[in-house]
């Protein structure tokens, strides 16, 4: 229970991992600013023109703004410009009277040929775009399939699950997380399954194909993780893979009995979960024995893969996750401690609770997290708390 009672002074306002940086603000003027080159270019190569003698040309920002809006404007847009551009060059050699000279049409014809080579840019970026687009939702139908969002409320609990992918356009891989209730409870699960790709893809649709049928009929934990393993070991040995002898998951299998204020776990070589109390403090659920990950039972000793209970008082909030949350680095290598950042914190909710962690990831590691990320909490409502709280501003608590 360490750290309970610690930090129990109870603040009025609700306290989180620091306030919202204005990254989104500052990425929403610098794609306003590029929107706006193509015009920019053609209002610089007018001035420029004008300001110089005539043996000086303006040409290469009329023609550079023609390819500038090709991959960020419609092909319309596009076309526009292009003739924008055109018609700019043509006014401004009437001006100088230089309109019927060699160079005056060089240049027009240079002007027009990119136009049209911008123009054939446009279609080409907007059909990658619509693959692209097309892939994505592929992607996100096989996520919402393989794991799906579970409910914000199943049997009285709040429940909140994130994925964060550590590749740009990814959607899952190898981790996983799954909330069911059962008749023996409200039982859950998070992995982190060994390798990636589409192999740790296959391994995660398994595991959750397993706990989904057997978390239904399995009395026990123990007896839902020996499904698991049996299943795994079915798909390895079908697959006739290096994974049939070498592959394993980790995972940790929870469950909360109906009315009860208590949850039980077995941890499977998993990184141990939090609990997080009312008053801030938070508390590491470590199994008292080390057991080996799903896959590798036949070689732990005999009671080694035990659940565990623990008190699941009113108001606190169980999160689980993977090692990519705890593999997280910063800039000089320090791993992110999650017990450290959340303890003295208090959040509204579950969701605000992975929002908050997610942002604060992501500050830590400035942007470059190097694996996927698993999150799932389960809060308990506390005394006289509403059925579903609303998101109030969470801000940064200056500690003493």
């Amino acid at each position: 229970m360490e750290g309970r009672g610690a930090t129990g002074r109870r603040e009025n306002s609700v306290v989180g991992l620091g306030r919202q940086g204005k990254d989104g603000s500052a990425d929403g003027a610098a794609r306003r600013v590029v929107r706006m080159l193509p015009v920019l270019l053609i209002v610089l190569g007018t001035v420029f023109d004008l300001a110089t003698p005539p043996s000086f040309t303006g040409s290469p920002f009329f023609t550079a703004a023609p390819l500038i809006a090709a991959p960020l404007f419609t092909l319309r847009a596009t076309a526009l410009t292009g003739i924008a551009a055109s018609l700019v060059v043509v006014a401004l050699h009437i001006h100088n009277g230089t309109s019927w000279k060699v160079e005056a049409l060089t240049e027009l014809a240079t002007v027009l040929t990119v136009s049209g080579l911008a123009l054939l840019i446009n279609r080409v970026v907007r059909r990658s775009g619509e693959r692209l687009a097309s892939a994505r939702g592929i992607a996100e139908a096989a996520q919402r399939a393989v794991l799906p969002t579970p409910a914000e409320r199943i049997a009285g609990l709040h429940v909140c699950a994130r994925y964060e992918a550590a590749q740009a356009d990814a959607f899952i891989g190898g981790d996983l997380y799954a909330v069911q209730d059962t008749p023996y409870g409200v039982r859950l699960a998070v992995g982190d399954v060994r390798g990636k790709g589409l192999g740790a893809v296959e391994a995660v649709a398994v595991v959750l194909g397993a706990f989904r049928e057997a978390a239904e009929t399995e009395p026990t934990l123990e007896g839902l993780a020996r499904r698991l393993e049996h299943a795994l070991a079915r798909e390895g040995t079908r697959r006739g893979s290096l994974d049939a002898v070498e592959g394993f998951t980790t995972c940790v299998l929870g469950e909360i009995p109906p009315g009860a204020a208590r949850l039980r776990l077995l941890n499977r070589g998993h990184p141990e979960p939090l609990l997080l109390y009312a008053d801030g403090g938070v508390a590491a659920l470590a199994p008292a024995e080390p057991a080996l990950p799903l896959g590798l039972g036949e070689l732990a000793a005999d009671g080694a893969s035990r659940p565990q209970e623990w008190p699941f008082p009113p108001g606190s909030t169980l999160l689980l996750y993977t090692d990519g949350l705890t593999e997280a680095r910063d800039g000089s290598g320090t791993f992110y401690d999650p017990a450290a950042r959340l303890r003295g914190r208090v959040f509204p909710g579950p969701d605000e609770l992975l929002g908050a962690l997610s942002s604060d990831v992501r500050r830590h590691t400035g942007g470059g997290a190097t694996d996927d990320m698993a999150l799932l909490a389960v809060g308990r409502a506390g005394e006289g708390q509403p059925e579903r709280r609303r998101t109030v501003p969470v801000v940064r608590r200056d500690d003493p």
